[in-house]
């Protein structure tokens, strides 16, 4: 049979599985176990998938995974998005939108310690929507600021879906990590630019200023985001140092946000265990569709699909920033049927021989893979964040989904800059490791 007609044929089994409800994992696994009967050769699809599976999940690469979600798990129980809202909220009166930047500020702090933007999203949400009602703030802007700003839980490192993407592309995961730092700042940048020029244009939806607050009250309000500082600092400042490696780092993290819950009075038997359970479920769902997609990735090696298309792609002639385009275009499309690691381990073995040929980074395009992932978690009818907020606020789909399309296009302008300047991306790697 010709390759195009078994990538038609494994295609088309993809989206029935999926359309009908199979959990993603066992849809990859089942066809590439169907692309190994038409591998060349004789090759034992049994003992190909038995060894994908174990050498995936003994990855040492991995192991940094449930240790980073562990991490999020435990901070997600104590206090601390209630003590950002306090200790932000007094440093913000003078800058236009005041508090409306605390959602994007506390997205970004809570994002360096959770890797999962769903989380971020509720944990800030939960005590930042009352609090901007409360005093008055316009709801269409804090919802949409909160479903943009929770997207930097995966953006910001240490995050889940870097590491996933670290493992299918086989790149370092450090070098992805401090890649993703400065992406980070210039997306929130972009959205605390945007809430400053709308409240200017807006003055007459804001609320009054609250009074001043004097130095020391501003201090005292604030004291209880230091030991959550120093425990971001010390995971990145031995990262960065290469004092120890990205696991090395998330066990001491896991350490540091013990020593957190305990001291906020929250660190119980029942807590513990909860932070337990919630990292085993999470991990071990994603562990299954990276199992499944490293076995497909496998089939799709021997029967030479990816080869082929890569191929196809490059008789097109498409200029890299062609390529890019329409890359975006079908992440975008994606996104609104699929999860943002789903994404990434179902295209990655099609994807990346492409943009080789084309002459990215594979750091680089990580980077970007991850901005149009979080293009997906505000993007209707499956955009995760939506969801978050449009239960803990009650409005209905389409009008949180409103409040969010300003920033979703404030994602596609952060996509744009980095293209055009991939330096801000590559920056941090090339001076921690210069070639």
């Amino acid at each position: 049979m010709e390759l195009g007609m078994i990538a038609l044929l494994i295609s088309v089994l993809l989206v029935i599985f999926l359309a009908s409800g199979v959990w993603i994992a066992i849809a990859l696994l089942a066809c590439g176990w169907v692309g190994m009967q038409f591998a060349a050769g004789s090759i034992p699809a049994g003992s190909v998938l038995a060894t994908k599976i174990w050498g995936n999940a003994a990855s040492w690469e991995l192991a940094a995974l449930p240790l980073f979600i562990w991490m999020g798990e435990i901070l997600f129980r104590t206090r601390l998005s209630e003590e950002m809202f306090r200790g932000l909220s007094p440093w913000l009166g003078w800058v236009p939108g005041r508090l409306l930047h605390v959602n994007v500020l506390g997205c970004g702090i809570f994002g360096a310690v959770s890797g999962s933007s769903a989380a971020t999203c509720a944990t800030i949400a939960k005590i930042a929507l009352p609090e901007l009602k409360k005093r008055g703030y316009p709801e269409q802007i804090a919802l949409g600021s909160l479903a943009g700003a929770g997207t930097l839980g995966i953006l910001i490192p240490p995050s889940i879906t870097m590491i996933v993407y670290a493992v299918a592309a086989e790149v370092s995961i450090l070098q992805i990590f401090l890649a993703g730092f400065l992406p980070g700042l210039l997306v929130m940048s972009l959205y605390s630019g945007y809430i400053a020029i709308w409240s200017l244009l807006n003055p007459s939806k804001m609320p009054p200023r609250e009074p001043a607050m004097p130095f020391r009250d501003k201090i005292r309000e604030s004291a209880n985001l230091i030991p959550c500082a120093l425990l971001i600092v010390f995971v990145f400042a031995v990262l960065i140092s290469g004092w120890a490696t990205a696991t090395e780092c998330a066990a001491w993290g896991v350490l540091g946000a013990l020593v957190i819950a305990w001291w906020s009075g929250v660190l119980s038997p029942r807590s513990f265990w909860d932070s337990v359970m919630g990292a085993a479920r999470l991990t071990s769902m994603i562990m299954l569709i990276l199992a499944g997609a490293s076995f497909m990735s496998t089939s799709m090696g021997y029967t030479g699909i990816p080869v082929a298309l890569a191929a196809w792609v490059d008789t097109l002639q498409l200029s890299p920033y062609m390529l890019i385009a329409a890359l975006t275009v079908m992440y975008i499309i994606l996104g609104t049927a699929l999860d943002g690691i789903s994404m990434i381990v179902l295209t990655t073995v099609v994807v990346l021989p492409m943009v080789q040929k084309a002459g990215f980074d594979l750091v680089w395009f990580g980077i970007f893979l991850i901005l149009i992932v979080e293009m997906a978690e505000i993007s209707p009818p499956v955009g995760f964040n939506l969801f978050v907020l449009q239960t803990m606020s009650g409005k209905d789909s389409n009008t949180v989904a409103w409040a969010a399309l300003p920033f979703f296009f404030l994602l596609v302008l952060a996509v744009a800059i980095v293209t055009v300047f991939p330096s801000i991306v590559m920056f941090l790697p090339r001076l921690v490791f210069p070639a």
